[in-house]
């Protein structure tokens, strides 16, 4: 029993070794182009929200004109 939890807890330990030195590893954005992601991901988001809403709003408006004739 108490060889297992030695596993478990060697494990655990390895794997948060191994996250470290993978985040190491990772090459972290400077500020100016944190912004200028963030901003390209906003107006993405933006584009695609407002295109979903318009085909969503013509859609209600199609099947509504179906339905009530």
């Amino acid at each position: 029993m108490a060889d297992n939890s030695k596993k478990k807890k060697r494990s655990v330990v390895k794997f948060f070794k191994e996250m470290k030195s993978e985040l190491k590893k990772v090459i972290w954005p400077d500020r100016k182009q944190l912004i200028n992601n963030t901003l390209t991901v906003l107006m993405a988001c933006g584009i695609i929200g407002s295109f979903i809403w318009l085909a969503d709003k013509g859609l209600q408006e199609v099947v509504g004109r179906f339905l009530l004739k």
